[in-house]
């Protein structure tokens, strides 16, 4: 992987990243608080991992109609997608605690999305936080298939309706992961990742395999022997689980980066990005919904995105209190602080640049 540089000559732009740190820093020193989590963040990890495994455990535990059936399914849906946002994300950037054995504790919450840890420390941490909304390196905008989501990306026919049937492939997102992850390891140890990473692949290969079977064990192989439903009506469960939880993840995520306001970027040949990597951060990344207190609690502050990705090691559960912080700042020293006042608008914002990007050359 071609290594990209962050240069930037503007002091503009130098003295806003240290501006930036400084008055964040500066508000947790003052008010004498913890950067990482709280009792807050324990209640809404509580809450998240019960709204996904209760249901499961009603399910094998007592006959139901076919009804309650799928809506348990969808409800584990929306609980396996909190449990990602809330709890899984914090921890793998190691946001969640001081102590780094919880860290790697619910960290590991990710076995039971059915996915990687190490991948997605590899794709999210690593290239997406690093690289964000550059084409060919930020592997959240990757561009395959039936979707296009950079304008550097080469367009097909197929594109120009994605802003309709991009749902229906976000919601196979997770499904996607369970088996997209061994290819996805061996691309990174291809390109020299894991032992940057200092990870042995075979050892991963193996750990991934494990994970994996045992999951669908769980999931799958528990309601088949415990249930009276039938294998095919178990995996009709399985996958409308996956589905709501993968529309719920991919929505979310997109919904930061690919709307109007943040940019997309593709390096110059020598393989460098004129900006200062904090102001790169800034200008594309967008937060929504920064007063809706529902979403501020369900999708674990990922609508502050702008915060995140400045301070991915800080807990979102502070991220309201230093977002005016990080906006005062953008403000005075003249960058823009992209965000949308309501999620209808950045869903609306979205669609729009889905449709753009599916007709523009």
């Amino acid at each position: 992987m071609k290594t990209i540089k962050f240069v930037s000559n503007d002091i503009q732009e130098k003295n806003f990243a240290t501006a930036v740190r400084k008055n964040v820093n500066d508000y947790f020193r003052a008010n004498g608080i913890s950067t990482k989590g709280n009792l807050p963040m324990l209640l809404q990890t509580f809450t998240m991992f019960a709204i996904y495994l209760v249901p499961f455990a009603l399910i094998l535990a007592f006959p139901m109609p076919t009804w309650v059936v799928i809506l348990m399914t969808i409800l584990m849906g929306i609980g396996m997608a909190g449990v990602g946002m809330c709890v899984m994300h914090d921890a793998a950037h190691g946001s969640y605690s001081e102590r780094p054995w919880v860290n790697k504790l619910f960290g590991a919450s990710m076995y039971l999305l059915g996915s990687s840890v190490f991948n997605w420390k590899m794709q999210h941490n690593y290239l997406h936080h690093t690289y964000t909304n550059i084409e060919g390196y930020d592997q959240d905008i990757g561009s395959k298939g039936p979707l296009r989501l950079s304008k550097y990306a080469p367009l097909k026919k197929i594109h120009k309706y994605q802003y309709i049937h991009a749902f229906f492939f976000y919601g196979l997102m997770t499904m996607f992961k369970l088996v997209r992850d061994f290819n996805q390891l061996f691309e990174f140890n291809k390109e020299g990742l894991t032992k940057q990473q200092n990870v042995n692949p075979y050892v991963e290969f193996v750990k991934m395999g494990i994970s994996k079977l045992l999951y669908l064990i769980v999931f799958i192989g528990l309601p088949i022997l415990f249930t009276s439903y039938s294998w095919w009506q178990v995996l009709l469960g399985f996958v409308i689980m996956h589905w709501v939880a993968g529309c719920i993840l991919a929505l979310v995520f997109q919904m930061a980066h690919v709307l109007d306001g943040p940019i997309l970027i593709e390096p110059n040949e020598e393989g460098i990005i004129e900006t200062d990597w904090a102001v790169h951060e800034l200008i594309t990344t967008s937060n929504f919904a920064r007063n809706n207190h529902f979403l501020n609690f369900y999708i674990g502050g990922l609508n502050f995105q702008i915060e995140h990705h400045l301070f991915p090691h800080i807990c979102h559960i502070h991220y309201k209190d230093i977002a005016p912080i990080v906006e005062k700042t953008a403000i005075e020293y003249g960058f823009p602080y992209n965000s949308k006042p309501t999620f209808t608008s950045a869903l609306l914002s979205h669609i729009a640049k889905l449709k753009e990007l599916g007709r523009q050359v």
